[in-house]
Protein backbone atom coordinates (compact mmCIF):
# COMPACT_ATOMS: atom_id res chain seq x y z
CA UNK A 1 0.00 0.00 0.00
CA UNK A 2 1.19 3.48 -0.79
CA UNK A 3 1.95 6.07 1.87
CA UNK A 4 0.44 8.85 -0.27
CA UNK A 5 -2.25 10.78 1.56
CA UNK A 6 -5.68 10.47 -0.10
CA UNK A 7 -6.07 14.26 -0.30
CA UNK A 8 -2.93 14.50 -2.42
CA UNK A 9 -4.01 11.94 -5.00
CA UNK A 10 -5.39 13.04 -8.37
CA UNK A 11 -8.70 11.17 -8.63
CA UNK A 12 -10.48 10.54 -11.93
CA UNK A 13 -13.52 8.68 -13.26
CA UNK A 14 -13.78 6.71 -16.47
CA UNK A 15 -14.73 8.66 -19.56
CA UNK A 16 -17.64 6.17 -19.79
CA UNK A 17 -19.10 7.53 -16.53
CA UNK A 18 -21.91 9.99 -16.92
CA UNK A 19 -22.83 12.93 -14.72
CA UNK A 20 -26.14 11.43 -13.59
CA UNK A 21 -24.75 10.52 -10.15
CA UNK A 22 -24.96 6.76 -10.59
CA UNK A 23 -22.63 4.14 -9.17
CA UNK A 24 -19.12 5.19 -10.20
CA UNK A 25 -15.63 4.45 -9.04
CA UNK A 26 -12.81 6.94 -8.97
CA UNK A 27 -9.22 5.87 -9.45
CA UNK A 28 -5.97 7.58 -8.46
CA UNK A 29 -2.51 6.44 -9.52
CA UNK A 30 0.47 6.53 -7.19
CA UNK A 31 3.91 5.00 -7.66
CA UNK A 32 3.31 1.24 -7.66
CA UNK A 33 -0.26 1.58 -6.36
CA UNK A 34 -3.76 2.15 -7.74
CA UNK A 35 -6.29 3.63 -5.30
CA UNK A 36 -10.03 3.09 -5.81
CA UNK A 37 -12.96 4.77 -4.05
CA UNK A 38 -16.71 5.31 -4.38
CA UNK A 39 -17.35 8.61 -6.17
CA UNK A 40 -20.51 9.18 -4.11
CA UNK A 41 -18.63 8.89 -0.80
CA UNK A 42 -15.07 10.10 -1.44
CA UNK A 43 -14.33 10.71 2.24
CA UNK A 44 -15.08 7.10 3.13
CA UNK A 45 -12.83 4.06 2.80
CA UNK A 46 -10.77 3.40 -0.27
CA UNK A 47 -8.97 0.35 -1.60
CA UNK A 48 -5.36 0.19 -2.74
CA UNK A 49 -3.95 -2.38 -5.14
CA UNK A 50 -0.52 -3.05 -6.57
CA UNK A 51 -0.50 -1.95 -10.19
CA UNK A 52 0.02 -5.54 -11.32
CA UNK A 53 -3.09 -6.63 -9.41
CA UNK A 54 -5.15 -3.81 -10.90
CA UNK A 55 -3.93 -4.67 -14.40
CA UNK A 56 -4.99 -8.31 -13.92
CA UNK A 57 -8.43 -7.18 -12.73
CA UNK A 58 -8.92 -4.82 -15.70
CA UNK A 59 -7.80 -7.53 -18.14
CA UNK A 60 -10.26 -9.99 -16.56
CA UNK A 61 -13.19 -7.54 -16.72
CA UNK A 62 -12.36 -6.49 -20.29
CA UNK A 63 -12.45 -10.14 -21.34
CA UNK A 64 -15.91 -10.71 -19.86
Amino acid sequence: MSTAEPTRLAWFKSSYSGNEGGACLEVALAPGTVHVRDSKAPAHAQLAFRRSEWAEFVDFVAGS
